[in-house]
């Protein structure tokens, strides 16, 4: 709270002759004026009077003798009889407290004796300076400004006032002795919100980036780039005093940080697709070689032809899928001297056409992928038939030239075919696994044979 105590002197100088039809004049201090009306001194409503008082947005208060220039915001407290009374926002012209005056109608002889300024022979009133006697014989204020009897200089404006004048600058101008100097409204106070700019004789206010003056100019409010520029390629998102721009998925900014540009989902790893990675705009797919259908989103999974009948075997013919294609073989795979007994069976009848070859051929086919980790177990060869008294040794008679394979005896009756080389394809292996019986009792040996052909296909997968 401000208390604010104004104490308020009225001097009256006053000269009359010592006889009643004397003139007499009123003299009072700066800042009051004399109403004849009221006949008391009366304060000046300097901002109602001077248009451009208080600058920045201040608000101007009429005081006793003067003028406050305060904030818009402040309260303003007044003592009234030990209370505290707010100042309204307009205060109202005060009423100075009536100071006796003698009216000219009504002149009053002093209390005091001797020469009060008046010649009693001549009865010629002298007056204040400032004031000079009418033809009346009364004192009237001379108006300095009119008659050209003041010291303001060319930039300044004269203001008559009871018995004086003053010299005003300018607005955004400031007295500096007998000069009007620029006032810095930016030194004196905050006026504006982010950055101030003196001119000579004003100022103008500025904003930072991401912000525009309000309508009061002092203000900063916030710009919405995304309503009023729309500056991102996909999604923009308004920030107090910038913007931040978002890409869809499949996208990520560019450096100028508002542009988006694709994302080569591709070029991450060799493992996003199983077979084929095709990147596109904000996305990317997987593609799979044929005989091949994409399963999900990255795996490849053989077709099986022969199921699906696309495939173009003859009647006469057996199909046979593979991983990533089909075979077509001859549904009887017997040839002279051999017969087919049963599917896949072809035995040899004639001891004599038949001398020196297996009299028992099974013909058997199985798929394996391209470049399978090694060793590997891959088939398993098996006796139809056991006997007492008997010993089975197995062996690759044909087809095993480089080494890929190796037959690993299990027991008496069984074997596995062992992968042991890396395997490319598409390729086709036809091997002859034998098996060899020994009759312990009998002496004598028999041979059965199996021809197994094995499709590499040509994928990993």
């Amino acid at each position: 709270m401000l208390g604010i105590c104004v104490c308020l002197f009225a001097v009256f100088t006053h000269v009359l002759s010592q006889e009643a039809e004397e003139p007499v004049f009123y003299t009072c201090t700066e800042g009051y004026e004399y109403d004849r009306v009221r006949e008391q001194c009366r304060d000046i409503d300097e901002c109602a009077l001077l248009d451009d008082a208080c600058k920045g947005g201040m608000q101007c208060i009429n005081h006793f003798g003067g003028y406050l220039c305060l904030p818009k915001s402040a309260v303003i407290y007044i003592s009234k009889e030990g209370e505290q009374v707010p100042l309204p926002a307009v205060p109202a012209v005060p009423v100075v407290p009536a100071v006796p005056a003698v009216p000219p109608s009504q002149p009053q002889v002093p209390r005091s004796s001797g020469n009060q300024g008046v010649s009693l022979s001549s009865r010629t009133i002298r007056c204040a300076p400032g004031y000079t006697a009418d033809e009346q014989n009364l004192c009237r204020d001379i108006d300095e400004c009119a008659t050209g009897r003041h010291t303001c200089g060319p930039e300044q404006t004269c203001y008559n006032t009871r018995g004086s004048y003053t010299c005003q600058c300018p607005p955004g101008y400031q007295k500096n002795g007998d000069h009007c100097v620029d006032r810095d409204e930016c030194a004196l106070t905050h006026y504006c919100m982010h950055r101030c700019v003196n001119t000579q004789g004003s100022y103008y206010c500025e904003c930072n980036a991401g912000h525009k003056l309000a309508s009061n100019n002092h203000s900063c409010v916030d710009v919405n780039e995304c309503d009023v520029e729309n500056p991102c390629q996909h999604h923009c998102y308004n920030l107090i005093g910038s913007f931040l721009c978002q890409c869809e998925q499949g996208y990520e900014l560019a450096q100028d940080t508002v542009s988006c540009q694709d994302i080569d989902e591709c070029s991450f790893s060799s493992y996003m697709c199983q077979y084929q990675c095709i990147n596109s705009p904000g996305s990317y797919a997987c593609e799979c070689p044929e005989g091949y259908q994409l399963q999900g989103n990255r795996v490849c999974q053989d077709i099986n032809e022969c199921e699906t009948g696309t495939h173009n075997c003859q009647d006469d013919e057996m199909c046979w899928n593979y991983y990533g294609g089909f075979r077509c073989y001859p549904r009887n795979p017997c040839e002279a001297p051999y017969a087919k007994t049963s599917e896949n069976r072809c035995i040899c009848r004639s001891q004599a056409e038949c001398q020196g070859l297996p009299p028992s051929i099974v013909y058997k086919y199985m798929s394996i992928q391209a470049d399978r980790t090694v060793p590997a177990d891959i088939f398993q060869i098996q006796a139809t038939n056991m006997y007492a008294n008997t010993h089975n040794t197995f062996r690759i008679k044909a087809g095993n030239e480089a080494g890929e394979f190796f037959l690993r005896r299990s027991s008496n009756v069984s074997a596995m075919l062992v992968l042991t080389k890396p395997l490319s394809g598409p390729r086709e292996y036809v091997i002859d696994l034998e098996m060899v019986t020994h009759h312990l009792t009998m002496n004598y040996r028999s041979s059965s044979l199996l021809r197994l052909t094995i499709i590499v296909g040509p994928y990993a997968f």
